[in-house]
């Protein structure tokens, strides 16, 4: 096998998990899911769930580009590319689930969380990583 395809596998694999986990959650129909109860509604932790998914997808594929890219690529063009990728994955997803995925409902709401999400999976990685990642 080609060592650079065995390179990059072994760089972004967990940021494939990642986005298919949310892929496969966000095209499933929301009866699926269990209620929530009325004083969790009150709390939108639908919102909750979007920041942590789109910060985790952030934080993987910042990761993954990180090790694969990092002297070629200066960090924050890599920092603005996970946050876009992101922003973009959700807003993908958000039009799949407006338009296609049945018992679903894409919102700005929903890709508001995920742009928010997305950038906060950023800043963690920032700070997680600041030691390690200082030139």
């Amino acid at each position: 096998m080609n060592p650079k395809f065995i390179r990059t596998v072994k760089n972004f694999w967990p940021i494939i998990l990642w986005a298919l986990f949310v892929f496969i959650l966000s095209s499933t129909p929301g009866n699926y899911f269990p209620k929530i109860p009325s004083f969790w509604d009150w709390l939108k932790p639908d919102k909750v769930v979007h920041l942590v998914f789109y910060g985790v997808f952030s934080y993987l594929l910042l990761l993954g580009m990180i090790r694969q890219y990092d002297e070629e690529v200066s960090r924050l063009k890599l920092k603005m590319l996970a946050f876009l990728a992101g922003m973009f994955f959700g807003l993908a997803l958000e039009v799949l689930q407006y338009y296609v995925f049945i018992g679903r409902s894409g919102n700005v709401y929903d890709f508001i969380a995920n742009t928010i999400g997305s950038a906060t999976g950023i800043f963690a990685f920032g700070i997680l990583n600041r030691k390690k990642l200082v030139k």
